[in-house]
């Protein structure tokens, strides 16, 4: 006989090991999405890289001809063109190429995949929900992978560009050259990206942290000053002059994320009330 008889089990119920059977499922679906995905991406090299990766150091880059025209448009002369940089990237190891290839690969797999992650993670907790909230799973897969890619495109069309301006050109000394290695480079562009898609999932996370009674929206607006501040000095930092204009492109969307933010958490708050 096995650990467990599984004909005597409701279809609806596992045991402790048939959740991890069923987990091992779900988790091996979703490493073959992310793996083919990366596949097919690590095959293309010069779309990876030319294009994508290495296209906010590209002086044609869409992002650097939109900031030029705007900045004719609001009369403020070429104080928003920007995007021609100085400094030269390195391959210093012989491998490193290569695991960068990976890696970059790995990475768009996962942005490519997400949405099919979160519809896995949703099939494994499935049994658990009640039928409302089996209903409203459609409305979260899509919101949060909405979300998320938003912010890798807010991140990558608008945050990188910018803060490669600040920091490429960046100097404490006459004497010091700025010559970056690829890795450093490929890691700055992505951990940036990720980390940006992350946040956009703010409304999310506070969905689920006002759930659970963590998060109030009384304390979100209480501290939504401290937000704010920071915001626009994040804003302040990498944006490439000290005109407003360039700061508000940055700060606005993480502000109205966190405005959004203190909606859902009201919206939560009065629905467990009721």
């Amino acid at each position: 006989m096995g650990v467990f008889n599984k004909s005597k089990l409701n279809p609806d119920e596992l045991s402790f090991w048939g959740h991890i059977d069923a987990l091992r499922g779900h988790l091996i679906r979703i490493v073959i999405a992310i793996l083919a995905a990366a596949i097919v991406l690590f095959t293309q090299p010069n779309f990876l890289f030319d294009t994508i990766v290495l296209g906010p150091i590209n002086s044609d880059f869409l992002t650097y001809r939109a900031f030029c025209k705007l900045s004719n448009i609001l009369g403020l002369g070429d104080q928003l063109c920007f995007g021609n940089y100085n400094f030269v990237l390195q391959s210093l190891g012989p491998a490193n190429q290569f695991t960068s290839h990976m890696w970059i690969a790995f990475i768009g797999g996962f942005i490519i995949s997400f949405p099919y992650l979160l519809y896995e993670v949703f099939a494994f907790i499935k049994p658990a929900l009640s039928g409302k909230e089996k209903n409203a799973s459609i409305t979260f897969i899509f919101t949060s992978s909405f979300l998320f890619l938003i912010g890798v495109m807010f991140s990558y069309f608008i945050i990188v560009p910018l803060a490669i301006n600040f920091l490429g050109d960046y100097k404490v000394s006459s004497m010091i050259e700025n010559n970056f290695t690829m890795e450093a480079y490929v890691s700055f562009v992505t951990t940036l990206t990720f980390a940006t898609g992350i946040v956009f999932e703010l409304p999310v996370i506070m969905f689920f942290l006002s759930t659970f009674g963590l998060v109030t929206p009384d304390f979100l607006r209480q501290y939504r000053r401290h937000a704010l501040i920071i915001i626009l000095l994040t804003a302040g930092v990498i944006t490439p002059s000290p005109d407003v204009t360039s700061q508000l492109l940055v700060a606005t969307p993480l502000y109205l994320l966190y405005e959004v933010s203190i909606y859902v958490s009201a919206y939560v708050v009065k629905r467990n009330a009721n």
